[in-house]
């Protein structure tokens, strides 16, 4: 491979855990770093990295991140990454901002696509404009309505919603009190009441003194050409001179002795208790391994001692806590409880130290620390990186160590890592407990928090900032108020006015010949096996088998839907009649690649009827098939559900869980409550993952305190009712060899399962909900949601709906609500089977104003007809969509999913067929039918009470109101 002149070649190794030529390079004139990984993945990945440790709270790190891809020297868009959405084919694009770093990575399959998006990208961060007005959209801004001052921006209520979350509160307090003198001792994504502190100035500064070549770190992976990468990059790096370098990031003094701290949040529910560890440095990789296998066996798993000890202490209802944070210079280990009552904080500090102890003087069990190792081995081995590109995924593992001028290369080199680490264990059978001692236990840079919930603290919060906007407003002169004005409508002008024809024609594009035009199929054979239904999916899975074993949830009454998903984690979690659920998680952790349980529910493709299914998913390498058969045949045929205690545990955890989510994922609550309106397989969301679900799970809470006998009654109920294999279906994904010898081994352990051809599926009724309903938390933030229904306004469904939808999320809902509105988010779906429009934002500062929008996107796409140019990106972007890049398991329990909800591959051709063939009038004929729709016929508002009380007064109803913390 011939080297680029502009390029010193530091040092090449061949990295075979991941078959790739890895190429370490330093830019000649800027000593910008950059990684070539080169290999035969046709997903290919770019990123750009630049260190950014903030020295305060004000988010400039974030907005920053926000704001560069708001119009370049090249690409005098307004938003280069609104444009890119619209009509690329990338299979991931995006910007993260972390403690002490900024990512932008992009990933294409389509070779001119990609290089398309890595020129947007190095132009955006390297010459973006910056202006004044970009900022104020991203950052804050003052607004001045009714002689009063409001802030307004981006990132500011994004910022307002995350800090309304006690769970993210809780992470960001237990860093910032490790890290009381470094970087990370602020909160790089910034403070609602530091970020309105931020100057222009001081952000454009920021830019200019860290967006340099010289701190940048730049990665290439895939098939593409390794020397067409430098040349393109080299483009932009060569208009640099030399730079100062990296900053550095001082290592934190060390406490002499543990702090305890408390702090406390808006709200009246959890309280937080959490002990959190300052550790060594992420750059020592066996360390930063061997702390990633501690932090499994500590609290990693159902079977780990710590978490045990914790769960089953009562003094709480679920673990909390970071877990080890070993992304960054030092590392650190943080964990706790939630949910525990006033007064007995201590207690759980105690019980963590006591606990530790234990350890250290009983050691870990062989078993335990083979599960550790298994486990750790089996996902650096498979790599399974779900809808991440992989790249993007090993790009993020090399900043461990180069982030901090380290080895790149290194961190992907596993095996020598494990081979090592297993040889320590092995000459020091206490290797792990020394560990506990050294970095836990003796070790005094150490916090204890409390965070407690306050009612009062949101008001107060309140009233601060009103106070705070009043000073301002009183401080202003005449003059100055009256440019405030002027200010916040020439912002909203810049807002709403469109790019002008010469400005989008810079925008890179690809043409619908460039566009794949036929689906992908995934070749699956469908057979049956002891008179259960088979499905074989062969894929390439370089020597792992998948096995999927569904389970039809009507075979179960109705009465018992709701413990489904308990009943689903009773089986990997309370043990057989021959094992404690210790044992059989750490013999699953040990001889498996995981035993996990997910639902699945669905409107039916050209039928009446609704498919809802229960799955055990499991993955194990070959040689140890039959492991996995016995650890499911013990987990199905002798589940033990006496253990009353284990079980309220499982409960609380689950409640625990749904109320974390209730603020962080307020859109999708929004979404699933909507959904349970318009169809059955919505209402099983609803009822398994949903408020209805956790209204359930405060209910059953108590009857297992009061009736547990008859909970546990209807817990066999269910076993033998779903343990059918009659209504069973299995799903195997693997190389066809594997197939071949997995089969007979699979016909023996589904005939020792149940048989019942007699049982009948029961038909479930569907409970209506509300046309108006509120759902109150102490946010400070709303998500809204409004749904339609398009099939009742005589409408039938084609795929010109795809990019319709598309355009109105990328173009109409991302101007009014995000960018004028400064909401966080915007979206709207439209449900194939059940015709039903939703939209939903997320993080949004606005209510009536949402609303309106949504009420008038009819009125957009007529009075805004879509240009030739417009439609063609949109249907170039909504391909992209529709060709997400899988690995080899997703392509299997997919292709197994459309098989049971009836979509065929000749359905999803036609309608990539009528995508393709979308055209202006199917923009205007949607337009008329929105605006048949303009009145609202259902609303969901999830947030705080004054937020239901204006949506209310807007639409002129009253909203049924729960009251969810």
């Amino acid at each position: 491979m011939s080297e680029h002149p502009a390029y010193t070649l530091v040092e090449a190794r061949y990295v075979k855990e991941f078959d790739t030529e890895a190429r370490h390079y330093r830019h000649k004139k800027t000593d910008a770093r950059v990684l070539s990984m080169v290999n035969t993945d046709d997903n290919k990945v770019f990123g750009i990295t630049f260190k950014t440790p903030p020295d305060d709270s004000t988010g400039v790190a974030h907005i920053l991140e926000h704001s560069v891809l708001c119009g370049s020297r090249k690409y005098p868009v307004k938003e280069p990454f609104k444009e890119l959405m619209k009509s690329s084919l990338n299979t991931f694009m995006n910007a993260m901002t972390y403690s002490d770093k900024t990512v932008y990575p992009v990933a294409s399959r389509n070779l001119k696509d990609f290089y398309n998006l890595v020129d947007v990208y190095l132009d955006a961060v390297f010459f973006p404009k910056l202006g004044k007005h970009v900022f104020e959209q991203e950052g804050w801004h003052y607004e001045r309505k009714n002689d009063q001052l409001s802030y307004k921006g981006v990132v500011y209520n994004e910022m307002k919603g995350v800090y309304s979350s006690p769970d993210n509160l809780l992470y960001e307090y237990a860093q910032q009190s490790l890290y009381p003198d470094t970087t990370y001792g602020y909160d790089s994504g910034g403070d609602p009441a530091h970020i309105v502190d931020l100057s222009y100035e001081a952000f454009v500064d920021f830019h200019k003194r860290l967006y340099h070549p010289a701190n940048s770190l730049v990665y290439f992976y895939g098939d593409d050409d390794p020397g067409e990468r430098l040349e393109r990059l080299d483009a932009y790096l060569a208009e640099f001179e030399a730079g100062e370098g990296p900053p550095v990031i001082p290592l934190q003094p060390r406490f002499t002795k543990p702090l305890a701290l408390e702090r406390s949040y808006a709200g009246n529910e959890d309280l937080f208790v959490t002990t959190n560890w300052l550790l060594g440095s992420s750059n020592d990789l066996q360390m930063n391994l061997s702390l990633n296998l501690l932090a499994f066996m500590l609290t990693g798993s159902p079977a780990s001692p710590l978490r045990v000890a914790l769960i089953e202490s009562g003094l709480g209802e679920d673990l909390t806590g970071a877990g080890l944070e070993g992304q960054i210079r030092e590392m650190y280990y943080s964990t706790g409880l939630k949910g525990v009552s006033e007064g007995d904080s201590e207690q759980v500090q105690a019980l963590i130290e006591k606990t530790l102890r234990q350890i250290c003087t009983d050691g870990f069990s062989r078993e335990m620390i083979e599960a550790a190792f298994n486990t750790i081995e089996f996902n650096l081995r498979e790599n399974n990186t779900g809808s991440y590109p992989r790249g993007l995924v090993l790009m993020l593992r090399t900043l461990v160590t180069w982030l901090h001028d380290g080895d790149p290369i290194t961190p992907l080199e596993f095996e020598i890592q494990l081979h090592q680490l297993r040889l320590a264990q092995e000459k020091d059978p206490r290797y792990f407990e020394s560990l506990i001692q050294t970095w836990l236990l003796d070790n005094p840079h150490q916090t204890r928090l409390v965070l407690r919930p306050d009612p009062a603290l949101g008001k107060q919060e309140a009233e601060a900032e009103s106070q705070r906007l009043a000073a301002a407003h009183d401080a202003f002169s005449k003059a100055a108020l009256t440019a405030i004005e002027a200010n916040a409508q020439h912002l909203e002008d810049l807002q709403l006015a469109p790019d002008t024809p010469e400005a989008l024609a810079t925008m890179p594009s690809l043409h619908l010949v460039d566009v794949k035009k036929t689906v992908d199929r995934v070749p699956r054979q469908i057979d049956q096996l002891a008179k259960t239904d088979l499905i074989l999916h062969e894929q390439p899975t370089n020597g792992i088998v998948y096995l999927d074993l569904g389970f039809n949830l009507f075979t179960l009454p109705a009465r018992l839907a709701t413990l489904a998903p308990l009943f689903a984690r009773a089986i990997t979690e309370m043990g057989t009649s021959e094992q404690s659920y210790i044992e059989l998680n750490q013999r699953i952790a040990s001889k498996t690649g995981g035993v996990e349980e997910t639902f699945f529910s669905s409107d039916i493709f050209g039928a009446t009827d609704t498919a809802a299914w229960f799955f055990l998913r499991s993955k194990v390498m070959a040689s140890k098939l039959d492991d996995l058969l016995g650890i499911l045949h013990d987990i199905l045929l002798k589940l033990s559900l006496d253990n009353r205690e284990r079980f309220l545990h499982i409960v609380l955890e689950e409640k625990a869980g749904e109320e974390s989510n209730l603020i962080p994922g307020g859109h999708g609550i929004v979404s699933s409550r909507m959904g349970a309106r318009f169809s059955l397989a919505g209402w099983i969301n609803e009822q398994m993952d949903g408020v209805a679900y956790l209204i359930f799970l405060r209910e059953l809470i108590q009857r297992i305190e009061n009736d547990w006998e008859g909970v546990r009654a209807d817990l066999l109920d269910l076993r033998d009712c779903l343990l059918n294999r009659a209504y069973m279906i299995c799903n195997l994904t693997a190389t066809n060899p594997i197939l071949e010898v997995t089969r007979p081994k699979l016909e023996r352990f589904l005939e020792a399962l149940p048989f019942n051809a007699e049982a009948k599926l029961e038909t479930w009724p569907k409970t209506p909900s509300p046309r108006f309903e509120g759902l109150e938390i102490p946010a400070k933030v709303q998500y809204v949601g409004r749904s339609v229904e398009l099939f009742k306004l005589g409408y039938t469904y084609h795929g010109s709906a795809m990019v319709i939808n598309r355009h109105l999320r990328n173009n109409w809902l991302w101007d009014r609500v995000r960018v004028l509105g400064g909401a966080y988010g915007c979206f709207c779906s439209i449900d194939q089977k059940s015709g039903v429009m939703n939209f939903v934002s997320y993080r949004d500062p606005n209510v009536e104003s949402t609303l309106d929008v949504y009420a008038n996107a009819g009125r957009f796409l007529l009075d805004e007809p879509v240009s030739e140019e417009e439609l063609e990106r949109g249907i170039i972007g909504m391909m992209g969509d529709l060709d997400p890049c899988q690995l080899p398991d997703a392509k299997g329990y997919g292709s197994m999913l459309r098989h049971l909800n009836g979509l065929s591959d000749e359905r999803r051709q036609r309608v990539r067929d009528e995508v393709m063939s979308t055209t202006a009038d199917d923009f205007k004929a949607f337009g008329e039918l929105l605006n048949l729709a303009r009145k609202p016929e259902h609303v969901v508002i999830l947030g705080p009470q004054s937020g239901l009380a204006r949506a209310s007064a807007h639409i002129g109803e009253d909203l049924d109101t729960i009251k969810l913390t």
